[in-house]
């Protein structure tokens, strides 16, 4: 197998607020970077999204060493916290939901598809690839062309941009 170093970021601007994700891809000496800003969205849908959009771009199986500052993420993955979340109806316990399932299950599905190493790296601590990351993402929030993340204003319609 491949294999591929994945650096993520997520950012939003309040939360919720506009928000946009970062990514840079490594294979050997090529780099690829993709990055996406949304009109109204959380900083943990943009830290999930980050990982997913950078898995979604892989063409095919690969061990990918995953590198991100989301505690949330990295945490939920390898203390396999989301696979009892999913078993138990996206509940994290009897009384609260989990939130961001319709992100999670987009994740697991490529999890089954890559072998993956999930890391956590201290944001804002010098590592020239989260720094990448999270300038990718904050300019993305910075664009004309912002999307709509629709599950997020489908789960909270009162939140809804008017523009």
């Amino acid at each position: 197998m491949k294999k591929i170093q994945l650096y993520t970021d997520g950012a939003c601007s309040g939360n919720p607020g506009p928000g946009g994700y970062g990514v840079v891809l490594r294979y050997k000496d090529q780099e690829k970077e993709k990055a996406q800003g949304f009109r109204l969205t959380t900083n943990n849908r943009m830290e999930l999204l980050a990982v997913i959009k950078g898995l979604e771009a892989i063409k095919e199986p690969c061990e990918v060493e995953i590198f991100s500052d989301s505690k949330y993420i990295v945490d939920a993955v390898n203390q396999r916290w989301v696979y009892k979340w999913k078993a138990n109806g996206w509940m994290r316990n009897k009384k609260e939901k989990a939130l961001n399932s319709d992100l999670w299950n987009r994740l697991l599905i490529l999890l089954e598809k890559h072998k993956t190493t999930f890391n956590w790296v201290k944001g804002h601590a010098g590592y020239p690839e989260n720094e990448r990351c999270d300038f990718l993402a904050t300019e993305a929030i910075k664009s004309p062309n912002l999307l709509e993340d629709e599950e997020f204003t489908k789960e909270k319609p009162h939140q809804k941009t008017l523009f």
